[in-house]
């Protein structure tokens, strides 16, 4: 161990910028002097006679003890991190990055190892910031050009304003802003630039024009401030390319137009709008009056049907009226979803169901609306479930399926396929019904509209467009593919969780 009486040794210990670190053969610390204290934020009897373990982080430990009886039975003076990386770990858990200096020495007969240690993380630090400004410089897409105050020489150019210029940096090394710029002669340039000189101002802002190589010339604005480099005054300037600005007025011209020619459509849009609703209001008035005639008439001719008898008649016309009622309730379903639309009161009760139930429900409901010789046929899973709102998945299918019955022909066969991964279900429901004209298919689902082909078939033209706001609201997509005279089939995915 290394004596008391040893002054000298201490006072040379003490007066060492670095980090002084003293080991033993067996890697237990037997001496630090005040700079390791700083570094580490040990206090020294807190670091005498521990493992050197304790100043390095824990993925070093492994390697250290193979590491440093080879470096003891060499004998000789080695720097660590010549190869790769060193870093210590202080009390407080902080990583700081070291240079290490590792000389092994013998004393009283004893081999020990002197660490001589500098804190580097800082020196690091700022060579990774002028490295990264090293990249901005060389990767910004916008010109920088580095020029010196007193002879203009261009010192240093980036890619970017190379790229725009033309030149190469050999080329422009030889170069001043002059050979790129309209200014006449040098003594026009130095007094545009001489209030930055007076240090008048911090900056100057020139709007000018730059001549590439070629001849071809551009409009820039170019932002100028007087730097140092080392004891060397230079001027850097970050050029922008103003061509787009300059093109102002014709692209002014041109969003002008097109503001126009949307206020134009908008205006052409509410006119079809208003059109939709004079029809819609058309539409809605045979809606109710065909359903209320059929209701009046059977509950005036069930009256008349009052013997036993006449049984399967009252039935005929209770089933009438149920039907009718139905519909008429389906449509005051329609009004009353648009108002929570546009009102914004609209909310979803989230449960947890089996697919097949209310496939059964839209399937027994829809089984009353059938034509003759029309059939369902549909997938049957018992084990498939949603987390959805169970009303809401309900009325598209319910939608969808009766739209499938009202456009299609008798004897036809209307399928509605069910399919489902770790993420989506998708509904698909196949018609061989009249189709949807290639010219309507764009405004299928906006409200009020019906295309041409159905406008003597019952409906309000309201019912896509509730099934398209639902599924938009439940991060849901339906979409089609229609022929006219051949057929629909339009496709609802939606996610198995409801997102809350």
């Amino acid at each position: 161990m290394l004596r008391q009486e040893d002054k000298i040794s201490n006072i040379l210990l003490e007066t060492i910028s670095e980090a002084v670190i003293i080991v033993d053969n067996h890697q237990k610390i037997v001496e630090v002097n005040a700079s390791a204290e700083r570094i580490f934020a040990y206090k020294k009897d807190e670091l005498i006679s521990k493992d050197l373990n304790i100043l390095l982080p824990f993925n070093y430990h492994e390697s250290l003890s193979i590491h440093f009886e080879e470096f003891l039975k060499t004998g000789n003076r080695i720097k660590i991190n010549d190869s790769k990386d060193v870093f210590g770990i202080k009390k407080d858990g902080d990583i700081v990055e070291l240079d290490i200096e590792l000389i092994p020495f013998t004393i009283y007969n004893k081999t020990f190892a002197m660490a001589l240690i500098s804190d580097i993380s800082e020196k690091k630090r700022k060579e990774e910031e002028r490295h990264h400004l090293s990249i901005i410089f060389d990767e910004s897409l916008n010109e920088i050009h580095v020029f010196d105050a007193k002879t203009l020489r261009f010192i240093n150019v980036n890619y970017g304003a190379q790229k725009s210029l033309g030149y190469s940096m050999e080329e422009l090394i030889d170069m001043t802003p002059i050979d790129i710029t309209p200014y006449k002669d040098e003594g026009e340039f130095r007094t545009a630039i001489d209030i930055l000189l007076k240090k008048n101002v911090e900056k100057l802002v020139i709007e000018t024009v730059q001549r590439r190589k070629d001849g071809t010339e551009y409009p820039v604005e170019t932002h100028l401030q007087l730097s140092k480099l080392g004891d060397r005054e230079v001027f850097v300037a970050i050029i922008l390319d103003i061509t787009e600005r300059k093109n102002y007025t014709k692209k002014l011209e041109k969003i002008v137009e097109e503001r126009t020619q949307q206020l134009k459509y908008a205006l052409d849009k509410e006119v079809e709008i208003n059109q939709l609703k004079s029809k819609f209001l058309s539409s809605l008035s045979h809606e109710f009056k065909t359903p209320l005639s059929a209701i009046l008439t059977s509950a005036l001719l069930l009256s008349k049907y009052q013997l036993t008898e006449q049984q399967e008649r009252r039935n005929k016309h209770i089933k009438t009226i149920t039907d009718k009622a139905q519909i008429l309730n389906n449509i005051l379903n329609g009004f009353l979803s648009i108002e929570k639309f546009d009102t914004g009161n609209l909310s979803y009760q989230f449960t947890n169901f089996k697919i097949s139930e209310i496939v059964d429900e839209v399937i027994y409901n829809a089984r009353m609306l059938i034509k003759e010789g029309q059939q369902i046929k549909y997938t049957e899973n018992e084990d498939l479930s949603l987390y959805q709102d169970e009303k809401i998945i309900e009325l598209i299918l319910s939608n969808l399926i009766q739209n499938a019955i009202k456009y299609s022909p008798e004897d036809t066969t209307i399928y509605l396929d069910i399919d489902q991964d770790e993420e989506i279900t998708t509904f698909k429901i196949r018609d061989a019904g009249v189709g949807i004209p290639e010219n309507a298919q764009k405004n299928i689902f906006d409200r009020y509209f019906r295309a041409e082909n159905v406008i003597n078939i019952e409906g309000t033209g309201i019912g896509l467009n509730i099934v398209k706001n639902h599924l938009e609201k439940l991060n849901g997509k339906i979409y089609f593919e229609s022929k006219q005279d051949v057929g629909t089939t339009f496709t609802v995915s939606i996610p198995n969780i409801a997102k809350q």
